[in-house]
């Protein structure tokens, strides 16, 4: 059994403790079809996530989001965000990054599906104040296996148990935010 293969053993018990009514996994055929909207591969282990475990409804806080729509789905809120970006100076939302839980209040964790590790991102618009959105982007963990491992051991910043103390990290500014975000518009 590979580390992946374990990791995703823990979260299909843990998805299953916290959600009676888990949905059920995506099909190869959804899948296929989310990513020739998306017009690029999923992150091997977040299709992984879609495709073994279940459509979403999992996770940290909000649960995941459900790959395609109709409503809030991984997909949609890419596709918007994306258009969005296409008709500004100063693109908000960088190609190759899908949202994959909404934490509320506009903020979303995404999944970089261009980086090898496939980082996981903040995105937390109260910084803009015009101009760039680069402010508004945040590294929350180098990699989607290292984030859902904290979300299984329960030490991650967001959860409400560990707000208090001083050894929990922060997401901190995304480096890449100014360089993707300009190559995205």
């Amino acid at each position: 059994m590979t580390d992946t293969d374990d990791l995703l053993r823990r979260i299909v018990t843990r998805a299953a403790a916290d959600n009676e009514d888990l949905p059920a996994p995506v099909s190869a055929e959804h899948l296929f079809q989310a990513e020739a909207r998306l017009g690029f591969a999923l992150h091997p282990l977040l299709a992984r996530l879609y495709r073994e475990i279940a459509d979403g409804g999992f996770g940290p806080d909000y649960q995941l989001l459900p790959l395609l729509g109709p409503g809030e789905s991984v997909v949609t809120e890419f596709l918007a965000r994306r258009a969005a970006s296409a008709t500004t100076e100063h693109p908000e939302w960088p190609d190759g990054v899908v949202p994959i839980l909404s934490w509320g209040c506009g903020m979303y964790a995404g999944v970089d599906c261009l980086d090898e590790d496939g980082q996981v991102l903040l995105f937390e618009p109260n910084p803009y104040s015009g101009g760039s959105w680069a402010p508004c982007w945040f590294l929350d963990s180098t990699g989607l296996a290292t984030w859902l491992d904290t979300w299984l051991a329960g030490t991650g910043w967001f959860e409400e148990d560990v707000a208090d103390r001083d050894d929990v990290p922060e997401p901190q500014p995304w480096p890449q935010a100014t360089d993707r975000l300009a190559s995205s518009a």
